[in-house]
């Protein structure tokens, strides 16, 4: 899977990430700190990446509506985390890529589980 992630992931995750043979950018190492999220989430489209951030704000699917993006992963760990709590996150986010299709979807991961949301579909 082609990753993006966001500024708020510790980098140290990179490598657990490319372990698992996904193909990971951050948007450090793209120059785009600090960008709107807009910009973020448009290159991610452009680019055909998934989106992985701590940003809760990437959840509204009004506003980012899952199906216009290859995927958007919110990741929410405890107020006082450690290290072993992004372990755990990105140990479920490579599970939950083996056993399921992000593309056109949000997902959260909290606790060792991922949380499903799909798009918002269209008024008729």
């Amino acid at each position: 899977m082609n990753l993006k992630l966001d500024e708020n992931i510790d980098t140290r995750v990179v490598s657990l990430l490319c372990l698992a043979g996904h193909d990971v950018a951050t948007v450090l190492g793209q120059g785009l700190m600090s960008a709107p999220d807009e910009e973020v989430i448009e290159v991610c489209r452009s680019e055909g990446r998934c989106l992985v951030t701590c940003d809760r704000g990437f959840g509204n699917r009004v506003k980012y509506n899952p199906s216009n993006y290859p995927g958007i992963v919110i990741i929410r760990l405890p107020s006082r985390y450690i290290f072993a709590d992004w372990q755990q996150a990105i140990e479920t986010l490579n599970q939950g890529l083996e056993s399921a299709e992000v593309t056109g979807k949000l997902w959260i991961i909290q606790g060792g589980s991922i949380q499903e949301y799909q798009p918002i579909e269209p008024d008729v």
